[in-house]
């Protein structure tokens, strides 16, 4: 079985790109490749996200992880939308989901920790459905 490529996708891929990145990573990497990618560039990924990431999981995203353009990750067989609503960037095709996560940039630590426990379960589920083709 060839392991599919999945590329998470939002406007900045500074946050919660990013981080579905390294959770795919981290609980999936022997079912799916993991990839994120935004329209636009940051200098960095988000601070926040990153600290919690580490106190988290021992994950630190700035070890391997850098904001990519969507040109710059192999073509995906599966490309999920973070919930940037209408302001999706076009990367050439339709997503295959949009997991409608709020962006907990400039919010406490509260509002970050929910969205990466939603982002471990929607991995989670990605891996066993995928798992499972």
């Amino acid at each position: 079985m060839t392991k599919k490529k999945v590329a998470f996708i939002c406007v900045h891929n500074a946050c919660r790109s990013q981080i579905a990145e390294a959770l795919g990573k981290y609980y999936a990497a022997d079912v799916f490749d993991s990839y994120s990618a935004g329209s636009q560039k940051q200098d960095h990924i988000n601070p926040d996200a990153v600290r919690i990431m580490k106190k988290l999981y021992g994950i630190d995203m700035e070890k391997n992880q850098y904001s990519k353009l969507i040109n710059e990750i192999p073509s995906p067989d599966l490309a999920i939308s973070m919930g940037c609503g209408v302001h999706c960037p076009y990367i050439g095709r339709a997503f295959d989901d949009d997991w409608g996560l709020e962006d907990p940039t400039g919010k406490p630590d509260e509002a970050f920790i929910h969205v990466i426990k939603q982002i471990e379960k929607n991995i989670l589920a990605l891996k066993e459905k995928l798992a499972n083709e």
